[in-house]
C-alpha cells in the first residue's frame, strides 16, 4: 500500500460520480480540491460529514475550491444518499477500491476484536498546482469541516 505524502502530485482520479457522470481530478486543474474518503454512505459519521461539506460548499466555491466524497458505495447509493440528505457535493464511486489504494485509505481496521479492510476516514487538500498541501488521517467529524475550510484559507 503507497501512503501519499504532503507535498506530492495527488494521483490522479478517474471515477463515477452520483448521476453516473465520470469525474476526473485533472477537471479541475487550477483549483483546489478536498478530497475526502469516507467508509459508507448513510451511516451517522458519514451522514454528519457530508452534510457539514453541504452546509459550507458555498463557503469552500468561494474560495475556488471543489469538495469531492470517495467511497466504496455504488453510483446508485450514492444516489439515494444524495437525495435523502439533499447534498451538494459529488459523491464518487471507487467500488474496485483502486484510488483509496493509491491514496492509502484502504487500511485494516478493528471493531469489537475483529479486523477487517475498510476504508479510513481520510481528508487530502490539493492545491491548485496539483500537489497535496495537507493530510487528515483518523478524522473525527466534530470540527473538521470549519479545520479543512481553514486550510483552504490559509493556503
Amino acid at each position: 500500500m503507497t501512503q501519499t505524502a504532503i507535498g506530492d502530485t495527488a494521483p490522479a482520479i478517474s471515477l463515477p460520480r452520483d448521476g453516473g457522470e465520470i469525474v476526473n481530478l485533472s477537471d479541475f486543474a487550477g483549483k483546489k480540491v478536498v478530497l475526502y474518503f469516507y467508509p459508507k454512505d448513510d451511516t451517522p459519521g458519514c451522514t454528519k460529514e457530508a452534510i457539514g461539506f453541504t452546509e459550507n460548499v458555498d463557503a469552500f466555491a468561494a474560495l475556488d475550491t471543489v469538495i469531492l466524497g470517495v467511497s466504496k458505495d455504488s453510483v446508485k447509493k450514492h444516489d439515494k444518499f444524495v437525495a435523502k440528505h439533499e447534498l451538494k457535493i459529488a459523491l464518487l464511486s471507487d467500488e474496485h477500491g483502486d484510488v483509496c489504494e493509491r491514496y492509502g485509505t484502504w487500511v485494516e481496521k478493528s471493531m469489537y476484536g475483529k479486523t477487517y479492510m475498510g476504508i479510513e476516514r481520510a481528508t487530502y487538500l490539493i492545491g491548485a498546482d496539483g500537489k497535496i498541501a495537507q493530510i487528515w488521517r483518523k478524522v473525527r467529524v466534530p470540527g473538521h469541516v470549519d479545520a479543512v475550510l481553514e486550510a483552504v484559507r490559509a493556503l
